[in-house]
């Protein structure tokens, strides 16, 4: 599969909807998972899209594009539930192939009109009865266990919505890792936050048992910031930098990552620029296209749409021949969403 085609995959989405998918929430959201020649993909479920997915074939235009295509079963843990009757997909899903997802917390402080991240959904899950608003480290540990044993996770993610205490959220991240690694300690675990308050909180993620962290800024651009992410872009460039130092210093190099997203307006050379900046600190940057979906401010308010693709292709290429330059890979972190790579085109383009 050739880096443009992914990118369009990317930007277009398919039309139908693949057993493993999801609507609202944290994150990349409204997509379907799929193996394409080998190689995760988290890609839009677009019923406008020319790409229709036909069993393991992708048709462009009513003709079979040749890509391998494969489907990823819904996962058997799906059908169990907790012994207070929690389905277990309400605290835990797949993503990918092989990732276990959760989000720890699933409200925001900064979830507020005038605050909110504007490509952010985290609490439509939680209206919808999707989720359940606090997972407990117990259930985590419970629903890890069974999706690692019948249905061969390698890798988990735990994000949360943040918190109004100094620790934004970190410390009960810390709490549910700690219950997880018990119960399954074959299982590595990514972190997400904002950075913290107190920088010592990173090393208490690590003590608990997390093998790498995502620290997320999306756009290194200030005015992108105050216009996607006014609540969020009160936490400092400066308090960014002290946080990704930190946490490479405990984590180690390429275990630390950051999103940054295509498409909010930052120009495109400065992006590569902060891309390569971040990789000199020993950061991987997550480069991921603006997926605009509903039920965020950016598509019910603004109309946002995607990046053009000849962009998203320009930066993905240039950042993932920084990254081969400089020996990060995203499949060499230990777990979480680099590692999976499926919402970005930098492993198809070598990083």
């Amino acid at each position: 599969m050739s880096v443009t085609t992914r990118v369009d995959l990317a930007l277009l989405g398919v039309r139908g909807t693949p057993p493993v998918n999801r609507t609202g929430g944290a994150g990349p959201s409204d997509d379907g998972h799929l193996t394409i020649d080998g190689i995760g993909a988290a890609v839009p479920r677009n019923p406008l899209s020319p790409y229709v997915l036909d069993g393991n074939r992708v048709l462009f235009d009513g003709e079979d594009t040749g890509l391998d295509i494969a489907a990823i079963d819904r996962p058997k843990f799906y059908d169990l539930h907790t012994s207070d009757g929690v389905s277990y997909e309400k605290i835990a899903k797949l993503h990918g192939r092989n990732v276990l997802a959760t989000t720890v917390v699933q409200t925001c402080i900064r979830y507020d009109e005038s605050q909110r991240c504007r490509f952010c959904s985290i609490e439509e899950s939680l209206r919808a009865g999707a989720t359940v608003a606090v997972k407990k480290p117990a259930q985590l540990a419970e629903v890890a266990e069974a999706a690692f044993r019948l249905d061969g996770v390698t890798h988990m993610v735990m994000t949360t919505g943040t918190s109004a205490a100094k620790d934004r959220g970190a410390t009960h991240l810390a709490r549910c890792v700690r219950a997880v690694r018990a119960a399954v300690p074959d299982l590595p675990i990514q972190v997400q936050c904002e950075p913290p308050g107190d920088l010592s909180t990173i090393t208490e993620l690590f003590e608990a048992g997390a093998a790498s962290i995502g620290i997320h800024v999306e756009s290194l651009d200030d005015d992108v910031r105050r216009k996607w992410m006014p609540g969020k872009a009160s936490v400092t460039m400066a308090e960014y930098r002290a946080a990704w130092a930190e946490a490479v210093r405990v984590f180690g190099r390429n275990q630390v990552s950051t999103y940054l997203l295509v498409g909010l307006g930052e120009d495109p050379d400065e992006l590569v620029e902060g891309a390569r900046d971040l990789i000199e600190m020993g950061v991987y940057p997550f480069v991921v296209p603006f997926r605009p979906h509903a039920g965020t401010l950016a598509v019910d308010v603004d109309g946002a749409v995607p990046p053009r693709a000849d962009v998203l292709e320009d930066v993905t290429r240039r950042v993932a021949k920084e990254l081969e330059t400089a020996g990060m890979r995203g499949a060499d972190q230990k777990a979480g969403c680099a590692a999976c790579g499926a919402c970005s085109v930098l492993q198809n383009a070598g990083g």
